[in-house]
């Protein structure tokens, strides 16, 4: 049999008090049983603690060691208690989240990371810049806790909510002939040179925008690749070709670049939010849904 926690918690009431009286009412409890609890707690480890005589109770350098040991054992069992309580409020540990690259760009999802950094500092956010698809294996294997990705098709075990539904737009150099105009057809695009995501890459963006295209007949020459939006913006800043892409991107602000809103009523993109759904969503991963969700008004 060893020690328990409330054999540390009376010794250490009657070594702080040097009396049997005192420590008994401080512990609200009654003398002989105090008296007890300390004659077993001897016992149990093998080693007179305290010096008692009829007029004062002092410590024995066994005495002097133990309440330096069991003041930390108690320490460490109440930060112990409080992590994992922190943990279970979600006010502490980490949480791991997929974007893709426009997420930065978008409101809910920048104003939902600064409220949370500002509300739940302890909770360590461990972002991962991927593209949706590359997102499902490590959602789907726990490596991630949510995602935020572009509409794409998603396996049984993985669960998602609409955050937005953003307008896709034509971009162009500047100095194209189309540059300055509110809007455009993508018709007007069908014989100018595109630049686009690589298809190796494999983004949600690539399959959507083609499919868009292809709805309305036009079949784009796509003249460069790029793996990454920001280097398509860079290569139609270059006059190389025009390109489709979602609003959020606009805030870019790259120079020489002209944005023309798509007339097309079904020229849109959607951004998912994303997790497993056979898992149990820890209270980190729920504060930050629910945020992104009422930024967006969505809850």
């Amino acid at each position: 049999m060893n020690p328990e926690l409330r054999h540390l918690r009376y010794f250490i009431a009657v070594a702080e008090e040097l009396h049997f009286g005192r420590a008994a009412q401080r512990l609200a409890i009654s003398q002989p049983p105090l008296s007890q609890q300390i004659q077993q707690l001897e016992q149990l480890i093998g080693a007179r603690l305290l010096s008692r005589t009829n007029r004062s109770v002092q410590l024995t350098p066994a005495g002097v060691q133990f309440l330096a040991d069991a003041r930390q054992i108690l320490q460490s069992v109440s930060t112990a208690a409080d992590k994992a309580a922190r943990l279970h409020r979600g006010e502490e540990g980490q949480l791991r989240i997929g974007f893709t690259s426009s997420a930065p760009f978008i409101s809910a999802v920048s104003d939902a990371l600064f409220v949370f950094r500002q509300r739940y500092p302890d909770v360590h956010l461990k972002m991962q810049e991927i593209n949706s698809r590359q997102q499902l294996a490590p959602l789907n294997e726990g490596r991630l806790d949510l995602g935020v990705m572009r509409n794409t098709p998603l396996p049984a075990t993985l669960e998602h909510r609409l955050l937005l539904r953003e307008p896709l737009y034509a971009v162009v150099h500047c100095a194209h002939r189309l540059a300055g105009r509110d809007t455009v057809s993508l018709t007007e695009l069908a014989e100018e040179p595109f630049v686009f995501f690589d298809p190796q890459v494999g983004t949600a963006l690539y399959s959507d925008t083609l499919a868009l295209l292809e709805r309305y007949a036009v079949r784009p020459d796509i003249a460069q690749e790029a793996g990454e939006a920001m280097t398509i913006l860079g290569l139609v800043a270059t006059g190389l070709g025009v390109s489709v892409l979602p609003a959020s991107f606009r805030k870019a602000q790259l120079e020489r670049l002209s944005w023309l809103a798509l007339q097309e009523e079904d020229a849109w993109s959607e951004v998912w939010l994303v997790w497993q759904k056979r898992s149990e969503m820890d209270a980190a991963t729920r504060h930050m849904l629910a945020l992104m969700l009422k930024i967006n008004n969505l809850e």
